[in-house]
């Protein structure tokens, strides 16, 4: 029996001029659970304007060398109403934390269909692999100025240092040690 609770994919956006990226994941109980632990764990520090989170298990997802070989998913039936589906890429292996960006929307009846539209639609850079995600499974942070100020603000004012700022603690001789004072008695 498994005792986790779900898995959510979370993307964020660290500016408006820039398309939302998935950076990781979280486990939570619920869709807002899920984006409350995404922005603790994923904006403390960085950039970010925006949050969305969703389920992995709704995320069709798909490699560059599955579709090669013809080992895509099996397909689900299709819904007889189109719906809407967000559209991630991966497009370099540069990046260690993101694995895919947001490149549109696509009207379309099932998954696999949103992807054949995607493949021919954004055809501005080769695909290492696709997220298709349908609209309805995503949860995201409001966009009202408030929310981006209560919400993301905070992290502008934390400065991050690198481990080596602090230097080791305790080495003799270190650089960082100061000397005995009024303060230490």
């Amino acid at each position: 029996m498994d005792t986790q609770w779900p898995r959510w994919e979370v993307f964020k956006q660290d500016t408006p001029a820039k398309p939302h990226q998935a950076v990781g994941s979280v486990h939570a109980a619920d869709p807002f659970h899920a984006l409350l632990t995404a922005r603790n764990v994923f904006a403390r520090r960085p950039q970010a304007v925006s949050m969305w989170v969703a389920p992995a298990s709704a995320i069709f997802s798909v490699t560059q060398e599955e579709l090669a070989e013809g080992q895509e998913p099996k397909p689900q039936a299709p819904d007889p109403r189109p719906s809407t589906f967000y559209v991630f890429r991966k497009t370099s292996h540069k990046r260690s934390m993101t694995f895919v960006d947001y490149v549109g929307e696509l009207e379309a009846a099932s998954p696999q269909q949103a992807l054949e539209l995607a493949r021919q639609r954004f055809t501005d850079a080769e695909a290492l692999a696709w997220w298709v995600v349908p609209a309805s499974s995503v949860t995201k942070s409001e966009n009202s100025p408030e929310t981006v100020e209560s919400w993301f603000a905070p992290a502008k004012d934390k400065t991050y240092k690198q481990q080596s700022y602090y230097g080791l603690v305790g080495a003799p001789g270190s650089k960082f040690k100061r000397p005995k004072g009024d303060d230490d008695e």
